[in-house]
């Protein structure tokens, strides 16, 4: 079971809503904070009742995540084949994030969990999502690369379950994506774990111009 009000963490993520709301470039001060409060909450939700708990939200997103992505992956080459035709030299990136707002499935819910939510979500505060979930498409560097090398599933074992129970995860086939929010960004397990929805950002090399933005999930 897993202590979303626990006192000691609703101090950490008070100070953190405070820092970030009183000043967005506070972040430096504030890195210890997420990580202890990534800490608490991972030790909790890695436990071996709580990872089994939680496992089908994990498979649940894992899904969903991969069915993003396969739209993201598809509809950047559909663009970039477009776009190539008409200016040939043309580079197109695509991005990934979770969607904007406070998951509705998670089951710890309050008026202050949006603004809590932007911030760890705030990509000068959690650095390495700073180009949306680890890592972006690029065409046409990346047109010889299949869907599942994208998120790795074209290695053995094809399962990027480290961090987690390796028995009861052994057979879910987590893609990189997954692992890369897990293991190497300031999100709690917890913290996406909930979510179904996403966001693309197709943009071209003129930083002027915003190609797309699309979404994607259960909406």
């Amino acid at each position: 079971m897993i202590h979303y009000d626990d006192p000691t963490l609703y101090y950490i993520e008070d100070e953190i809503r405070y820092i970030y709301h009183k000043d967005v470039t506070g972040y430096p001060q504030s890195e210890f904070l997420l990580d202890l409060r990534r800490r608490l909450l991972n030790d909790q939700a890695l436990t071996r009742e709580s990872q089994e708990e939680l496992l089908p939200h994990i498979i649940a997103f894992n899904d969903a995540l991969r069915d993003a992505l396969k739209h993201m992956y598809d509809r950047a080459h559909e663009l970039y084949f477009q776009m190539s035709a008409i200016v040939p030299d043309i580079e197109l990136t695509a991005k990934c994030w979770l969607a904007y707002d406070y998951p509705s499935l998670h089951p710890y819910q309050g008026e202050d969990r949006q603004g809590l939510y932007d911030a760890i979500c705030d990509s000068g505060w959690n650095r390495i999502y700073d180009n949306g979930i680890p890592f972006p498409l690029g065409l046409p560097d990346g047109l010889d690369q299949s869907f599942d090398s994208f998120i790795g599933m074209d290695c053995p074992p094809p399962n990027w379950n480290e961090g987690l129970n390796m028995e009861l995860t052994k057979d879910l086939h987590l893609i990189r994506q997954f692992h890369q929010l897990f293991d190497h960004t300031k999100f709690a397990i917890t913290d996406f774990i909930f979510c179904r929805d996403f966001v693309f950002e197709f943009s071209t090399m003129n930083e002027e111009k915003l190609l797309n933005i699309e979404s994607h999930g259960n909406d």
